[in-house]
């Protein structure tokens, strides 16, 4: 059976650690990585009767987006919930792990399924983060004797296979220029080409590859493995260049233009809210941002992407004049905008492990939040 760090591996190959934000505390928070699954639930927020939940339906790992232990705990003795759950998940070994931000910043991730929700067409990240990219370049010797082999695309190869190379939606991009390499093999060296002490001139081909940041080990292991020199000569460059596929909130088009009035509606039926805070609005709305959870913060990138919309939760008071009258706001609540993520953990367990194990949805209420409609 796979096992608690399998699990971990290939939610963090969706949604990296590197992504989450600096206050966050995502991944393995408690639990054995070396046992193996028996079940998992999945839950927008653990609280102890999730624990119990798991246990009784024969679940030893339990999948939130929300961390429980957000910051340090300086002593396990009850005396409040997330004590509480820590010590229940100890003492039952259920295994907790939580993607939080991570799964925010990612494409695929939490604002992909709530935009799916609400049909929205072409969505793209609506504040792509930078410092995300770096540049490898490296060089391959290129004499006619080892173009039967292809060394530069046997490099490529790894490269892209351990991360690199991809630009958004393209894949295996890189650029090749020919050039001359030299170099002088130096004493008890084992050159691949020349011989000691003696200078050699190599006709080489420049390689160079986008790879994000939190890869640069395994791209530059993968390098070492897949290039014939003994000493690889490269170098990594740390880009500014926005990550279009990571950064917070997403944008998108509805099919069709809607008043503002059927707009809300529309986030009513779809995302089964009660109720709905809004700012007035008098146009259609076409164009809609939105940011799953608490992204007030977000509002001003909502009006400099020509949003007509923007959906998302925990909106203060004061927060809902930053609308300018330029866009709707819409604060549907900070549950109910993320409601659907466990849709996100569900789909990337089963395409990972199929159904070896049983994977099933908290029928554990958690929302802290009631309506009196």
């Amino acid at each position: 059976m796979p096992t608690v760090q399998a699990l971990a591996q290939l939610l963090e190959a969706a949604a990296p650690l590197a992504y989450q934000e600096s206050y966050d505390n995502a991944g393995l928070q408690c639990g054995d990585p070396q046992a193996e699954i028996t079940g998992v639930l999945i839950t927008l927020d653990c609280t102890p009767a999730v624990v119990a939940e798991a246990v009784r339906r024969g679940c030893n790992v339990v999948v939130a987006h929300h961390p429980v232990i957000f910051r340090p705990l300086q002593r396990l003795t009850g005396a409040n919930e997330v004590e509480q759950t820590i010590m229940a998940a100890l003492k039952n070994d259920v295994a907790i792990y939580a993607a939080h931000t991570n799964l925010d910043n990612v494409r695929g991730g939490v604002n992909d399924k709530l935009a799916e929700k609400l049909g929205l067409t072409h969505p793209r990240t609506l504040a792509p983060q930078n410092g995300r990219l770096a540049r490898l370049t490296t060089y391959v010797p290129n004499r006619p004797e080892d173009q039967a082999a292809d060394l530069a695309s046997r490099v490529l190869g790894a490269l892209y296979a351990a991360g690199a190379g991809q630009v958004g939606q393209y894949a295996a991009c890189s650029f090749r220029a020919d050039g001359l390499g030299t170099f002088t093999p130096g004493a008890g060296t084992q050159p691949a080409i020349g011989q000691e002490n003696r200078p050699e001139t190599v006709p080489e081909t420049r390689l160079e590859v986008l790879l994000p940041l939190h890869r640069q080990a395994a791209v530059l292991g993968a390098l070492r493995q897949a290039h014939p020199y003994e000493e690889v000569a490269y170098e990594v460059v740390k880009l500014e260049n926005t990550h279009q596929d990571v950064g917070a909130g997403l944008v998108g088009e509805l099919p069709g233009p809607l008043a503002p009035a059927a707009f809300r509606a529309l986030l009513k039926e779809q995302l089964r809210v009660p109720v709905v805070r809004f700012t007035a609005f008098e146009r259609e709305i076409k164009t809609v941002a939105l940011c799953g959870g608490a992204g007030a913060f977000l509002i001003g990138a909502a009006r400099a992407a020509g949003a007509d919309a923007y959906v998302t939760g925990d909106v203060k008071y004061h927060e809902f004049f930053g609308a300018e009258g330029r866009l709707m706001l819409c604060d549907v609540g900070h549950f109910e905008s993320e409601q659907f993520t466990g849709e996100v953990f569900r789909d990337l367990l089963l395409a990972g492990f199929g159904r070896t194990f049983a994977v099933l949805f908290a029928e554990t209420p958690t929302n802290p939040v009631h309506y009196d409609c």
